[in-house]
């Protein structure tokens, strides 16, 4: 029969055990062995029920003092541990204020930045408007408004990254594959401005941003920076786009001897499309083409969805990557290097 004094003795042990616990882990050990399922006060309590009304108050009366004794004992242990723990951390975390203060650097903008800023001001000065947008698109303004087939491969989850959610229409939401998006939007408020007037002023606008797309190596990375510049007017051509590229190429690498050429090639959103090459006369570089652009007069179904009638209204777009022009204009050979946040690479931009 369980007795008052078996209680008071569990009491005592539970307080030494715990005691001598120098661990959480050991002291939730010793914790079940007296609160547990199969613990010494879960089994006084279980005994109870053999007893008289009469004894089973005045034995539970005393196996509940010791239950809320040894629990107290329990939390008293337990922020014992912590406080050690905390005391030990503090020690070890220790700073010394005998040591010479490191001061603070002063910092500098990003290379990348760097270029995109340089962007904006240059085809500010030739007359564009800058446009902004969101990040995360709906599938309409990424792909359907810009003339990309339901089986091309952009849409297809191996190249993009879907959101799982959609918008209020039901549409698919998507981190942007281009800046694109921004072109749409800002020539949709254009045309709806001016009503869609004849004598509407021309669409003359850049979208820089961050994009996304599955894909990473030395020289792809998941999240990386465009700029897409977009023209309309009534009498808008290929011309134009030979003449207004140029004369970025030569602002923004500051050299004149600067070589083009426009390969033919295929996208969804322009017809006639053209890859766009540069080669430089002198420096590393000199004698090579590289590929910097895609380009082309907007497709007839794009400048529709624009709002426009494409009788009447044509123009041009082109997308370039922020990152390999500012590889290019700083000499850096390996794309991850802008994300490693190495301040021994990013430093030697500061002063640039």
């Amino acid at each position: 029969m369980t007795t008052i004094t078996d209680a008071q003795q569990l009491v005592a042990q539970a307080r030494e055990q715990f005691a001598t616990c120098g661990t959480a882990a050991e002291l939730e050990d010793a914790k079940a062995r007296f609160l547990g399922k199969a613990g010494a006060i879960t089994t006084l309590l279980k005994d109870l029920a053999a007893l008289s009304p009469e004894a089973k108050r005045q034995q539970g009366g005393a196996i509940n003092q010791a239950k809320q004794a040894i629990e107290q004992a329990l939390q008293a242990r337990r922020d014992e541990l912590a406080e050690a723990r905390l005391q030990a951390r503090l020690a070890e975390e220790a700073i010394d204020v005998s040591l010479d203060g490191r001061g603070q650097r002063r910092g500098g903008l990003h290379p990348v930045v760097r270029s995109w800023m340089r962007i904006e001001a240059i085809f500010r000065s030739m007359g564009f408007e800058v446009a902004e947008g969101p990040e995360i698109e709906d599938d309409w303004t990424n792909f359907t408004a810009l003339n990309s087939p339901q089986d091309h491969p952009a849409r297809s989850m191996q190249d993009t990254f879907y959101v799982d959610i959609d918008d209020a229409r039901g549409q698919p939401l998507l981190l942007r594959t281009h800046t694109s998006p921004m072109q749409v939007r800002h020539a949709r408020a254009h045309v709806q401005r001016h009503q869609g007037a004849a004598d509407m002023p021309d669409i003359r606008v850049i979208a820089p941003g961050r994009t996304y797309r599955v894909d990473s190596d030395a020289t792809h990375s998941p999240m990386f920076h465009q700029f897409e510049g977009l023209w309309i007017g009534h009498a808008v051509s290929m011309a134009d786009l030979k003449g207004t590229y140029t004369a970025f190429l030569h602002a923004f690498f500051e050299r004149e001897d600067i070589e083009l050429r426009f390969r033919p090639s295929y996208f969804p959103f322009t017809e006639p499309s053209a890859e766009i090459d540069m080669r430089f006369d002198s420096g590393p570089l000199q004698g090579r083409w590289l590929e910097i652009s895609g380009a082309g007069q907007v497709h007839p179904t794009v400048v529709r969805n624009f709002g426009l009638d494409p009788e009447q209204f044509m123009g041009f777009a082109f997308g370039s990557g922020i990152e390999r022009l500012t590889m290019l204009r700083y000499g850096i050979g390996d794309l991850r290097q802008f994300y490693g946040s190495d301040l021994r690479f990013l430093e030697q931009f500061h002063a640039a």
